[in-house]
């Protein structure tokens, strides 16, 4: 089976459902190959928290309706370390720019379901894809489905496939170079249909990180700092209840409501970069370029502005004749991507305890803490990175 397009997008997660999306709304022809099924990409469970930038570019695109009504809307993070110490990274009051919770898979959903609407491609459940001729005049996709051969030929790839995907592999190792921190402890995170608490919490203890996210007001997720090792089986219910709410202030630790987990999983933490993410005709967008740890919040915030950035350029090649935004793509999202690197480094380190730590790093990073509890300025500074820069 034989088709052509403007642009073959590889990976049919939000970035990629997205990007179609969008290339749709410019009147650019697309098609979308995923390689899972859709109640596959639907039952991942990931971030949640998004910056104002997101927010506001889905609803430009028409998916905001679902969001502004189920979404949570908060102004920052509350951080506590100690019985009684604590402090508000404000994005409204120090940015003028409001967080909001609202679940990776209902954006998902919310975008498959704009697609179904406008008679989208996806073609799902494809194995076997292969990039060809990415630096040349006529690049095409080979992929198989449903035992049968399959070929896109088109004008770009934009790859949206993930960390593991093909898009980064298809890339020389002569011109790609990565930038990788693996850290040495994972996150233990749970789902439950329970109210949530009334902030989104980062605590910080001795016995390492706890976290308390948003989903819905009848849903929550919570973590906890882990062993990379830990067996999710020595973990029932009860137990992460336990640690959870020992890792909190007793105030806070008895508002939290308990109840029957939906899900739970442990999830690495790592910082990755792939520079350049365009080669060739070949663009790679969100987790295929880029993975943050989740202490900032960013990774699908990079992916939704990656896509913005992404079809700009595609808009300006197809429809005003022009090439700079696309020459300019890589160079362009990596100022974002390094910024929000950063910025989830720096929590990352700040609140987790790491296996190597000394009674030094420990004095530092309570002073640190200490610093921010009592500077505007520096609390200023750490909210503007939190909400996100401007696209």
């Amino acid at each position: 089976m034989n088709n052509k397009t403007q642009v073959a997008i590889i990976g049919g997660g939000p970035a990629g459902l997205l990007l179609s999306h969008i290339l749709d709304l410019h009147g650019i022809r697309n098609i979308v190959v995923e390689r899972q099924s859709r109640e596959y990409v639907l039952q991942r469970i990931r971030a949640g928290v998004l910056e104002h930038g997101t927010v506001q570019l889905l609803r430009q695109v028409g998916l905001g309706e679902r969001m502004d009504r189920e979404g949570l809307v908060h102004d920052g993070t509350l951080v506590t370390w100690g019985e009684n110490a604590s402090f508000m990274i404000d994005t409204t009051k120090y940015a003028g720019r409001p967080m909001m919770a609202y679940g990776q898979t209902a954006i998902t959903e919310d975008l498959y379901a704009a697609r179904d609407r406008a008679g989208g491609v996806v073609l799902d459940e494809a194995s076997e894809v292969a990039l060809h001729d990415v630096t040349g005049g006529q690049p095409y996709v080979t992929y198989v489905r449903g035992g049968v051969a399959g070929r896109i030929d088109c004008d770009f790839i934009a790859a949206c496939d993930g960390f593991h995907g093909i898009g980064r592999q298809s890339i020389p190792a002569s011109v790609l170079r990565c930038y990788e921190q693996v850290y040495p402890f994972g996150w233990l995170g749970v789902m439950s249909r329970t109210p949530p608490m009334k902030d989104l919490i980062y605590a910080h203890h001795e016995r390492g990180m706890a976290l308390a996210s948003q989903r819905s007001p009848m849903l929550s997720r919570y973590y906890i700092q882990c062993d990379i090792d830990t067996d999710i089986n020595e973990w029932p219910d009860d137990r992460f209840w336990e640690e959870f709410k020992a890792r909190l202030p007793k105030a806070l630790a008895d508002t939290v409501v308990t109840g029957p987990t939906i899900e739970k999983s442990i999830a690495p933490l790592r910082s990755f970069v792939a520079e350049p993410m365009r080669h060739g005709r070949l663009f790679l967008a969100g987790d295929a370029a880029h993975i943050v740890p989740p202490t900032g919040a960013k990774g699908l915030n990079l992916a939704v502005s990656d896509v913005y950035y992404l079809s700009r350029a595609f808009d300006a090649h197809f429809n005003q004749k022009q090439d700079a935004l696309l020459e300019d793509y890589s160079q362009t999202a990596l100022r974002r991507v390094w910024s929000s690197e950063r910025l989830s480094w720096h929590l990352t380190q700040l609140l987790h305890t790491f296996p190597n730590d000394t009674d030094f790093a420990r004095k530092l990073r309570h002073n640190e803490l200490l610093h921010l509890s009592r500077s505007e300025k520096a609390l200023a500074a750490l909210a503007e990175q939190y909400a996100g820069l401007p696209y």
